[in-house]
């Protein structure tokens, strides 16, 4: 291999992880060397050589292999000959986790750095309580949720908690592709009774993007019969999937039914304070080990409140903060995240509109549209109103006055005095907060 087919590699790569990753933490790699099935790149830093090996190594290596002579360990640092990885085959890969050192989880992934909040509460606690190894009324726990809230951390999160109480318990966590992949494999091979006795024998059972699979009726029926065995014998099946059993089009209706016996819990968007928050806790972990690291006061909460997509971006983009300080060696100012994020920030504008929260506060109160710009003033048509102009304030980069304008032609103070009154009530009054969080998710969502 040289330089140029590492050249062409990374358009693959690319198509792979997409444009911000490749742009972030594999367009700085240079090729060094490719010796006895190792590949040594140079990265700019030793940080970015520790993310890319943690993050992206198995696509690196899966794109720089050729028929017959294939790539199993990528070495990446400031000098590209430190920090190894070792990359298992398919053939070789062991979800079952009897050691650490046979794991495929990621150890970032645990209820310590998972960050908590009303929209995944239900979910952490239903986690929780499988995690502690004991019996439980649900069988089987359904995670659901849309890309970057949180499943796959709380499926390896209970698989490394279930590990660390009971170390010899045989737990397996695998994607629902993997499961495709190892009972083709075991069809071709004709040893479809070891992939039985493996699957079956296990003591707790979580499949992750279980959605892979509709369609794929061989697999749905093996997969069928394979958790029909396991939760007959009482052992445990934990399943993620991006969205609830009856909306996965294509899933065999016995498959959906038996998802649908045990707990069913939908994952929600991130509000504010659950995005600062788990801003926040990465930040004193990174800062935890690199001391030096500054952040000027309110760039978390510009990101909280700008991106609102999903955690994995929101983490993306402190990721990219990281190694930008690491290169630079110095504190992380707004106007820097600015630029550093430019991208990712763009992605992220809001569309909601003003009219669109109106709206949607007309349908939660049973009002008029015209109720919103009218000047009545008896507290039905009044506490909604500031209910609407609050979310326009927290929702949209609309000035008081720009909003008073869609009131009706109200004066900037009277938005004022409506966000106030309404930031005043949610801490007074749980019918209020509760008004204001599920509106919020509404219009976020």
């Amino acid at each position: 291999m040289t330089s140029e087919t590492w050249d062409l590699a990374k358009s693959g790569i690319k198509s792979d992880v997409g444009i911000h990753n490749f742009q972030t933490w594999i367009e700085p790699l240079s090729f060094v060397t490719l010796e006895n099935g190792t590949l040594h790149l140079s990265s700019p830093t030793d940080f970015i050589g520790k993310w890319v090996i943690q993050n992206f190594q198995d696509v690196i290596l899966s794109h720089v292999s050729a028929p017959g002579a294939p790539v199993t360990r990528l070495v990446c640092g400031s000098k590209g000959m430190a920090r190894p990885a070792v990359r298992q085959t398919p053939d070789e890969a062991a979800p079952v986790l009897r050691t650490r050192q046979e794991s495929t989880l990621d150890r970032r992934f645990t209820f310590d750095s998972f960050v908590v909040g009303k929209s995944n509460e239900m979910a952490h606690a239903a986690a929780r309580r499988v995690a502690t190894g004991g019996s439980v009324s649900f069988n089987p726990l359904f995670l659901h949720g849309r890309v970057g809230l949180g499943k796959t951390h709380l499926m390896q999160a209970i698989a490394w908690e279930l590990q660390e109480r009971e170390p010899t318990r045989r737990v397996m966590y695998l994607s629902a592709e993997q499961f495709m992949y190892r009972f083709v494999q075991s069809l071709r091979e004709k040893n479809t009774m070891d992939f039985k006795h493996l699957f079956r024998s296990v003591d707790v059972l979580l499949v992750d993007d279980v959605q892979f699979i509709a369609g794929k009726e061989s697999t749905q029926e093996e997969f069928f019969h394979t958790f029909n065995a396991l939760v007959d014998q009482g052992k445990q099946v934990i399943i993620s999937a991006d969205r609830s059993p009856a909306e996965i089009s294509d899933l065999e209706e016995r498959i959906t039914t038996r998802l649908q016996s045990g707990l069913v819990v939908d994952l929600h968007p991130a509000d504010y304070e659950l995005r600062l928050g788990v801003l926040q806790h990465r930040v004193e972990s990174f800062a935890q080990k690199h001391p030096d690291f500054r952040i000027q006061e309110g760039v978390l909460e510009f990101l909280a409140s700008r991106i609102s997509t999903s955690i994995r971006v929101l983490e993306g983009a402190v990721m990219r903060l990281f190694a930008y300080a690491d290169l630079v060696k110095q504190e992380v100012t707004l106007e820097q995240a600015q630029d550093v994020l430019a991208d990712l920030l763009r992605a992220s504008e809001r569309k909601l509109t003003i009219d669109e929260i109106m709206k949607k506060t007309c349908e939660h109160y049973n009002l008029r549209m015209s109720d919103m710009t009218s000047g009545r003033r008896s507290r039905s048509v009044a506490r909604p109103r500031q209910m609407a102009m609050w979310l326009a304030k927290k929702l949209t980069p609309r000035s008081y006055p720009e909003i008073g304008r869609k009131f009706g032609g109200k004066d900037h103070t009277t938005v004022l005095y409506a966000v106030r009154k309404i930031e005043e009530l949610i801490a007074q009054d749980s019918q209020i907060a509760e008004d204001a969080m599920l509106l919020q998710r509404k219009l976020e969502g």
